[in-house]
């Protein structure tokens, strides 16, 4: 599939769809959603069991990356990642942009590369670009945003104060995807 991405240990996608096109041969799938509730997508299987599913965002990326190369070190050869930003969605459905997701995806991919896991899909390289260029922005940003708004105004404003803690949790998350 031309979308795959299967070249390079980094990767980025948007969506259970993207989820889909980059994670099918990857070793471990990492969905992000920092301000939604989605459910992450179906697990890929492939000939050696079921793909891995971290839940990963700016509260543990360093342990997310700490776990990749951990998975890296044991297996002796590169670790392929698929880093998903999860999205928001439009009442009818369909897939909306969600900037905290995409920021916290690239702050997990911004710490793979920290500590070398660096050969990242252009779509990768952009999502960590986003983050490493708008760091100091990243709570203001997520705040501001079409989400961060709507949680404001209901009053769960304490939900984006937590989610925009940096590298405060040291637990790389394993998950069950939707079946």
């Amino acid at each position: 599939m031309i979308f795959a991405q299967t070249q390079y240990q980094v990767r980025f996608e948007w969506g259970v769809r993207g989820a889909e096109a980059i994670g099918h041969d990857a070793d471990a799938l990492v969905w992000v959603d920092v301000l939604g509730e989605s459910t992450p997508p179906a697990v890929p299987s492939t000939g050696s069991g079921t793909v891995p599913l971290v839940i990963g965002g700016l509260r543990n990326r360093r342990a997310v990356a700490e776990w990749v190369l951990a998975r890296q070190g044991d297996r002796g050869e590169r670790f392929m990642v698929a880093v998903v930003a999860a999205g928001e969605s439009w009442a009818d459905g369909s897939p909306r942009f969600a900037v905290e997701d995409l920021l916290a995806a690239g702050a997990v991919i911004d710490a793979l590369a920290d500590l070398g896991i660096d050969y990242c899909s252009p779509e990768a390289a952009a999502a960590s670009a986003a983050f490493a260029g708008l760091r100091n922005a990243t709570g203001h940003l997520i705040g501001a945003s079409s989400s961060g708004r709507a949680l404001t105004e209901g009053g769960r404003r304490s939900e984006i104060d937590r989610a925009i803690e940096l590298d405060v949790d040291s637990v790389a998350r394993e998950s069950v995807g939707r079946a």
